[in-house]
């Protein structure tokens, strides 16, 4: 009788499936230890680092906060090809599909190892993946009663093949599900974060109630925008953290986090936006940040120089990236904190915990780096953070900005009273207002909701009265500072973020 699947088939089938129960083992096994040792998480790093900046902006634009996802389900997908391609080529000769799964594991091997602050432990989750795969590769082929490794009449049954198969497709899945759930279940934070002794003022109501659909005064956590190389949120054990504190100072000292939470603490009002953000983009985000000032912190440690205009702070993450500082941002009376915690609750884990940067006025790939471990006082001429080797600006000032958040781009509305709303922003500054401009017509003066300090955001809205059937633009401007106007010039991201006029169509009818 003629077989159900095809000889090609099966052995495609053979490699596709070692490969998924391997990388699931290996999946399963670096959640045990770090889930940064991943295979997968790993190649994908390496993916991010050699990517050029274009690319990455570009793919920050088409997929937004997606784009590490899109990232490792790509490299998932290149894996799985290759791995069907070893299967094929082991129905030929299996020392070839052997050798072809090999690769595979020495390309993760060195990504693996090429991590900051890698050890030889670390490949215990790719050694791992690669004997479960070649294993079941071996195994599945046996099974499958190819010639060069059981000799049995030709058109033999194939339910030996099937059943394997599938028991191999079921403890992929088992284990791609425990490796979920053992990361998930470190997602939470167990700390107690003592009161601010310098609170900062509770935050108005803004007009969100009035106008629906414009961003709320506050973020809240699970809103709150991220961007950041991790393609796994780092999950640190603040017991065993703590934050070294070196370079061009007096006296380098290294505090942990227990004695950081006996320090006095102070909360701040705080939007910070990333550089990534698009002329109208969602990558900025307002919140209550308690912490530690890091002009204490310097300070404590006594910085040799500080009026030297050269000198920048260099804040190492846990895993060895960095991001550059001018020491003034961190040192002036702007109030850059050591975070611990974000509106009223421990610093979430996808938000840097157990301790973050929030640096007012600048982009966060300057002032606001995540999962701290380092502060090191240098110079620029002397290390090169990451972004700044990629050609990223070392200044990075936000740039002042209004977005309109209502109505939505090309979306539908009544003719009669037509409500324009959104956020802007001036860091640093303060905004002072907002104008509207409908269809290219003079600007007009918004409402404008609450002013909370500088460095928060502000809400606005403008009331336009539409007569006119069809489609029409709303422009927006913010009025910042000392009555500054917005500038009009477009800028991309690159290299010191965007700049430029938001416009959006909408339809009347």
């Amino acid at each position: 009788m003629k077989d159900a699947l095809p000889a090609r088939l099966r052995a495609a089938l053979a490699g596709l499936l070692s490969v998924a129960a391997g990388l699931a083992i290996g999946q399963f096994a670096a959640a045990l230890r770090d889930p940064a040792t991943s295979p997968v998480l790993a190649v994908g790093s390496a993916v991010i680092d050699r990517t050029p900046t274009s690319l990455k902006d570009w793919a920050i634009r088409q997929f937004g906060t997606h784009d590490k996802l899109v990232l490792l389900s790509s490299v998932t997908v290149v894996v799985l090809i290759v791995a069907v391609l070893s299967g094929l080529a082991a129905r030929r000769r299996v020392l070839l599909g052997i050798v072809i799964q090999l690769a595979m594991l020495a390309v993760a091997g060195w990504a693996v190892l090429n991590r900051p602050f890698a050890r030889t432990a670390d490949l215990i989750p790719t050694i791992t993946a690669g004997v479960v795969s070649l294993a079941i590769l071996v195994l599945l082929l046996w099974l499958d009663r190819q010639p060069f490794l059981r000799r049995v009449p030709p058109g033999a049954s194939r339910r030996d093949f099937v059943v394997g198969s599938g028991v191999t497709a079921a403890a992929a899945a088992v284990g791609f599900g425990a490796a979920q759930r053992l990361n998930d279940s470190r997602s939470g934070v167990d700390v107690q974060i003592p009161a601010a002794a310098d609170p900062a003022p509770d935050l108005p109501q803004g007009v969100q109630s009035k106008v629906p659909g414009v961003t709320p005064l506050r973020t809240p956590n699970s809103k709150f925008y991220r961007v950041d190389t991790e393609l796994a949120v780092p999950s640190l054990d603040a017991s065993r953290w703590s934050l070294r504190i070196d370079g061009e100072v007096e006296h380098p000292y290294e505090i942990s986090y227990a004695e950081l939470l006996r320090r006095p603490l102070v909360e701040r009002n705080i939007t910070i936006t990333c550089v990534s953000n698009e002329v109208g983009g969602s990558y900025a985000g307002g919140a209550t940040w308690r912490g530690v000032l890091t002009r204490d912190l310097l300070q404590a440690a006594g910085v040799k120089d500080p009026s030297r205009p050269d000198l920048q702070v260099l804040s190492t993450s846990f895993d060895g990236f960095t991001i550059s500082t001018p020491l003034g941002a961190l040192t002036d009376d702007r109030g850059a904190l050591l975070a611990v915690a974000m509106n009223g609750e421990p610093l979430p884990r996808s938000h840097g915990f157990p301790a973050r940067l929030i640096t007012p006025g600048l982009y966060g790939m300057l002032g606001c780096t995540k999962w701290v471990t380092r502060l090191t006082v240098t110079t620029y001429a002397a290390k090169k953070a990451y972004w700044t080797e990629r050609g990223w600006t070392t200044k990075g000032e936000i740039k002042p900005t209004a977005r309109i958040d209502v109505p939505q781009s090309f979306g539908s509305v009544q003719a009669g009273r037509v409500v324009i709303g959104g956020t802007a922003w001036a860091q640093r500054r303060g905004v002072v207002g907002v104008q509207v401009s409908i269809d290219g017509g003079p600007w007009h003066d918004a409402t404008m909701g609450p002013q909370v300090n500088v460095d928060y955001w502000r809400q606005w809205y403008y009331a336009w009265h539409a007569t006119e059937k069809g489609t029409h633009n709303a422009r927006a401007r913010v009025i910042y500072g000392d009555h500054q106007v917005q500038t009009s010039r477009r800028a991309g991201v690159f290299p010191s973020g965007s700049s430029g006029i938001e416009e959006r169509s909408f339809v009347v009818h």
